[in-house]
């Protein structure tokens, strides 16, 4: 089924993220997903879903530096005491506030590092999430990320994640799959949905080339969207775009699935 979330750190950044829900909630969006919500206290959070009765579907683990250009944590040698600090904060934000999905954010394999460390700190790491998020009731995500917008990072191809949930071997970890990182990666997307659908805890999307909204690149969305509410998939699925202009000029391909 399709269910669609607004993703807060890509959508309506023309006000600050505290009023962001209020304007998801006027064009028509219940959900919403927000990257790294950490600069907002609990209780300001769950005042705005509450207000605007909304919920909020996924976040991610804080990564470090890693999106300062860093590498991260989760598949970084030496730096697991962080990554586990980083996962109990996840987890309260998202045991406070009621969210269904946490991402953890592989990193990137240092440049003075072996490939084979990092693969095995991630899967350490990777069931250490699991275990303390399957106490909480939340199913742990790990996400695929092209290398060409991110490089160097660890988890960048479908068979990739495919090799990591075979190590990891934990029944509650699942795939997020984003759609753009796919394209970027010239992997086949309604395929790669079809056969791994099963492993797919969140769906993400944005348009190839230029990560903008649907309708501005070269992504069938169509036969993506049919899929998904054809099928067995019953969680969300992320905008996770930047928009080509304004964020409210670009929901046009959102207005088909508003009641």
């Amino acid at each position: 089924m399709l269910h669609f979330s607004a993703n807060l750190s890509l959508l309506f950044t023309e006000v600050p993220l505290i009023e962001r829900f209020a304007l998801a909630k006027q064009y028509g969006f219940d959900a919403v997903e927000i990257q790294f919500p950490y600069e907002l206290a609990i209780d300001d959070l769950n005042q705005q879903l509450q207000q605007h009765q909304q919920q909020l579907v996924l976040i991610n683990v804080p990564a470090g530096d890693l999106m300062q250009g860093g590498d991260g944590l989760a598949c970084v040698p030496g730096r697991e005491h962080e990554f586990r600090q980083a996962v109990f904060q996840a987890i309260r934000y998202a045991t406070a506030l009621n969210v269904p999905c946490v991402n953890i954010l592989a990193g990137r394999q240092s440049v003075h590092a072996d490939l084979l460390p990092c693969l095995e700190t991630m899967a350490k790491n990777l069931r250490f999430a699991c275990a303390e998020m399957s106490k909480a009731g939340i199913t742990p995500v790990f996400e695929i990320i092209n290398g060409i917008d991110m490089p160097r990072f660890l988890i960048q191809t479908v068979a990739q994640a495919q090799e990591m949930l075979e190590a990891v071997n934990h029944p509650a970890l699942k795939i997020q799959f984003d759609c753009y990182h796919l394209a970027m990666m010239h992997e086949p997307i309604l395929q790669s949905l079809q056969e791994n659908l099963y492993h797919i805890g969140h769906i993400q999307f944005a348009d190839y080339p230029n990560r903008h909204e649907p309708g501005t690149g070269e992504i069938n969305f169509s036969a993506i969207f049919e899929f998904i509410q054809n099928s067995s998939y019953f969680g969300y699925t992320g905008a996770e775009y930047r928009p080509s202009g304004i964020t409210i000029d670009s929901l046009h391909w959102y207005k088909p699935f508003v009641q």
